[in-house]
């Protein structure tokens, strides 16, 4: 059974590990990776033909905790105990909850202090008493109004807590990214796409200040396609990972695929983990060739490898309609049925079909990938796009 300790507003842990209000699904799932053996009966659930639509999830289910992840910027929102029978719960060392000492209300008010009267759901039964940053729910069959008291009936067990940010956990608002979890790394705001390829980056990242805490620092960045990779890594730092290609299974599909010699050198990715971002470098010229913008949708075969790059792309319209824009705007949640009918795309797509050398399985799909101009648009089942590529299109690339 876990031991752990409940801090409202903010987490639930203990000294080994921490799940924090605001931190990134991606540095949930590696805690529970380090804590194999220990955390199990993991799931992931998301809603697979609208995934913008529910909340993304991880739950632990012989735990009894359940991680609830703003869909659209996946940090974590509201934490959920909802099976107390297995798992301790503490709060400033003071046991509340164990096998030993049940959550009755008169519990939760010893350990947690006094609050306004709680209020009582017709539709569930429960009475939810409320405290800045946390909730606890009480089953009940009968409650008299205006009293917090019970008639009849011992005073009942908790059977739900709620962790969340703020005074209410109906607050739409996903706390922001803790300055614990940037762990020296940079964060995307957001990025705009120029028409000439390069990428505007509004990032963020740890500063210092002169008393040596950590502080939240913004940087604004421009990168291009042909530029080096040395001024590159200058603009936006050392890469997470550097990734050489073996092979290039599209070259077929470039008009001129059967006048390239084999090369001797392979080009290679700078990836960019938690901008959502790769850069492609030539292999000779060592200069960038494209830029590859990641939406880290679930159900994907990269889910969870990249965080979500909030990119924008205007594009004019092939086919515009009265009073309609002169052009598009694609972010990462533009389906693409929305842009197809706007723009005029190659009508029959390439068939993306991922899969590892140790596992040629891809349970997830394939996708399907589109060209126009000089941008490649991949995209799910569900419409949505998984990434997008940009390249020179003298390149035939």
């Amino acid at each position: 059974m876990l031991e752990l300790d409940v801090m409202p507003e903010r987490s639930i842990g203990n000294e080994q590990w921490e799940f924090i209000l605001g931190m990134h699904f991606s540095q949930a799932v590696l805690i529970l990776q380090s804590q194999v053996g220990v955390i199990r009966g993991v799931q992931v659930k998301y809603s697979d033909s609208n995934p913008l639509s529910k909340d993304l999830e991880l739950d632990l289910t012989n735990d009894g905790i359940r991680l609830k992840f703003d869909p659209i910027c996946q940090r974590l929102k509201v934490i959920e105990v909802y099976n107390l029978k297995l798992v301790k719960l503490k709060y400033c060392g003071m046991v509340f909850n164990s096998s030993d000492v049940l959550p009755t209300m008169d519990q939760i008010e010893h350990s947690f202090g006094a609050t306004l009267p709680g209020l009582y759901s017709p539709s569930t039964h429960d009475y939810v008493v409320y405290f800045r940053g946390v909730s606890f729910y009480f089953p009940v069959t009968k409650y008299q109004t205006g009293s917090p008291k019970f008639v009849n009936a011992p005073s009942p067990w908790a059977s739900l807590i709620t962790i969340y940010t703020g005074s209410s956990e109906r607050a739409e608002e996903t706390a922001p990214l803790p300055l614990c979890c940037y762990g020296g790394q940079v964060y995307l705001y957001r990025t705009g796409v120029l028409r000439d390829g390069r990428l505007r980056l509004c990032m963020y990242t740890t500063g210092a200040t002169r008393s040596l805490e950590p502080k939240k620092e913004n940087l604004n960045r421009t990168i291009g396609l042909g530029e080096s990779a040395e001024a590159v890594t200058t603009a936006l730092g050392s890469p997470n990972r550097v990734f050489f290609k073996s092979e290039d299974k599209m070259r077929i599909h470039s008009p001129s695929h059967h006048r390239r010699a084999a090369s001797t050198t392979s080009d290679y990715f700078h990836n960019y983990f938690t901008l959502g971002l790769d850069v492609l470098f030539d292999a000779k010229t060592h200069k960038a060739k494209k830029f590859i913008l990641h939406t880290n949708y679930p159900g994907h075969y990269n889910f969870n490898m990249y965080h979500r790059c909030e990119f924008l792309i205007n594009l004019p319209v092939d086919r515009c309609a009265e009073n309609d824009s002169p052009s598009i705007q694609v972010t990462a949640y533009t389906k693409w049925d929305t842009i197809a009918d706007r723009l005029n795309v190659s009508p029959k797509p390439v068939v993306l079909n991922r899969a590892s050398s140790i596992n040629t399985k891809n349970f997830f799909g394939a996708t399907l990938c589109y060209g126009y101009s000089n941008y490649i648009f991949e995209v799910m089942p569900n419409q949505h796009i998984a990434s997008v590529t940009i390249y020179k299109a003298e390149d035939d690339s």
